[in-house]
């Protein structure tokens, strides 16, 4: 079952109607046709809104799901914090993280992966910061939201599906078979992201979400209707505002994809300005090969590669919600039931 179809908005970045995907049988020039335009897309904004997507789950149901677990109480909540934000808990990767004091952090956050994962007892050590990070961890959950979290794996599992598809039309516009990416699904680590920022306040800065381009391979996010997302323009002169388009989603490469591209796909710098007086929600899934996997640019003999698990460790080190930093501070001002605030 498709989503209904999207409110057209007037919006400098191309949409993409992937009905055909829901076809059994789409024909070739079909499947042609969304390749090259997915990869016209990336190859100049590096964004795209993707409509008719073959999900089962809606806007108003996806928001609910995020609404629902940020209206848990903090104790409920810090059951499920990673380690660093309460000892006592053994999960490292996966789970809760609170708003944390910092420009760049005016969020508070909840992770999960894919429901099939067993622990396999692997980690992935950060020895200079004498952190250890199970890649591989399963997930975890609060008491009392089982239906929910049932709701989630499946949008988890959706969305892991259609990565996979515009994958495929991916390798066909960098000239390689449908399957050239199928390896990138083998035990997969792709994370489904729950963000809530809060209502900012005066005091605080216009952004809750500075520049930045996505690490790795592609990202789908649901954002409600407070909007704020932009893009930088292809000059580089400019902001590209991707207000929320109803029955939409927003698909964008990040810089994995882009190496693996030759460059020919970008991975695209994008912010969140603020809303005063309004909280936001957004639900981005980013898709992610195993922790072993090696990402090769297709057009490159002499590429080494780089192995997915180190990569993603080496950028964990400059993201808020894995470091130690700060860390001890939110821990002493949960257990103390007190709220912890985000200083601009």
């Amino acid at each position: 079952m498709s989503r209904e179809s999207p409110t057209s908005q007037s919006t400098p970045l191309p949409l993409i109607d992937l009905s055909p995907l829901s076809s059994p049988n789409p024909t070739s020039h079909t499947v042609a046709s969304l390749s090259t335009a997915l990869s016209t897309a990336f190859s100049t904004t590096g964004f795209a809104y993707l409509t008719h997507v073959p999900l089962n789950c809606t806007d108003t149901e996806v928001f609910s799901l995020a609404r629902k677990f940020f209206s848990l109480n903090d104790e409920q909540k810090m059951s499920v914090a990673r380690n660093i934000f309460r000892k006592v808990n053994g999960n490292t990767y996966r789970g809760y993280f609170p708003a944390q004091k910092g420009e760049d952090n005016l969020k508070e956050g909840f992770e999960m992966g894919s429901a099939d994962r067993k622990r396999k007892g692997n980690q992935v050590r950060d020895t200079k910061k004498g952190a250890g990070f199970d890649l591989e961890e399963e997930n975890v959950w609060p008491t009392g939201f089982s239906a929910e979290r049932t709701k989630l794996e499946k949008l988890h599992a959706e969305l892991q599906a259609l990565s996979g598809r515009l994958l495929s039309l991916l390798a066909m516009a960098l000239e390689k078979e449908e399957g050239y990416f199928d390896e990138y699904m083998t035990d997969s680590l792709s994370t489904l992201r729950l963000l809530h920022y809060p209502a900012p306040n005066t005091k605080q800065q216009d952004l809750c979400c500075t520049p930045h381009t996505d690490s790795g391979i592609l990202t789908l996010l649901h954002q409600d209707a407070t909007g704020g997302l932009e893009v930088l323009s292809s000059d580089e002169k400019s902001w590209i505002p991707a207000p929320y388009i109803p029955n939409s989603i927003v698909v964008n490469v990040g810089d994995l994809m882009s190496r693996i591209s030759g460059g020919r796909f970008k991975a695209t710098m994008h912010r969140v300005r603020s809303s005063p007086g309004r909280e936001r929600f957004s639900v981005p899934f980013f898709f992610e090969p195993g922790r072993e996997c090696v990402i090769r640019s297709v057009g490159e003999e002499g590429d080494g590669g780089v192995v997915y698990g180190r990569h993603v460790l080496e950028k964990m080190r400059g993201w808020v919600e894995f470091g130690d930093e700060g860390g001890e501070e939110v821990r002493e001002e949960m257990e103390r039931g007190r709220e912890v605030l985000v200083e601009a």
